[in-house]
C-alpha cells in the first residue's frame, strides 16, 4: 500500500509563495501520474496540476497556470508544487494524488492514492 503525505502549507501573505511536497512510501512505487487538488472551505475538491511520473510533462488548470509549478524527484519518490503570487482565494487544503494507470488526468477518481492534505492560507 502507498502512503503519500503532504508538507509545507502555512500562512503567507498574498503575493507570496510557497512550495509544497508530496512524499510517497511504502510497497515500490510504480505511479505513472501524480496530481495535486485543492479543496476550499464549504467547495468541492478542484484539480491544480498534475505530472506524467516517467515523462516528466505536465499539464496545469487555468487559473494556477504561469504561477504554480509541477515537479517531481523520481529518486526520492516526491512530487512538489511551487505556488508563487498565491491570492486569498486559494486559501485551502492542498492534496496530493497518485494514478497507478493511465497517464495525466484531471479527473480525482482516477486517482486510487491521495495524501491527508495541507493546509494553505493566504492572507490579504
Amino acid at each position: 500500500q502507498v502512503q503519500l503525505v503532504e508538507s509545507g502549507g502555512g500562512l503567507v501573505q498574498a503575493g507570496g509563495s510557497l512550495r509544497l511536497s508530496c512524499a510517497a512510501s511504502g510497497r515500490t512505487f510504480s505511479a505513472s501520474a501524480m496530481g495535486w487538488f485543492r479543496q476550499v472551505a464549504g467547495k468541492e475538491r478542484e484539480f491544480v496540476a498534475a505530472i506524467n511520473w516517467n515523462r516528466g510533462n505536465t499539464y496545469y488548470a487555468d487559473y494556477v497556470k504561469g504561477r504554480f509549478t509541477i515537479s517531481r524527484d523520481n529518486a526520492k519518490q516526491t512530487v512538489y508544487l511551487q505556488m508563487n503570487s498565491l491570492k486569498p482565494e486559494e486559501t485551502a487544503v492542498y492534496y496530493c494524488a497518485a494514478r497507478f494507470v493511465g497517464g495525466i488526468t484531471t479527473t480525482e477518481g482516477n486517482y486510487r492514492a491521495w495524501g491527508q492534505g495541507t493546509q494553505v492560507t493566504v492572507s490579504s
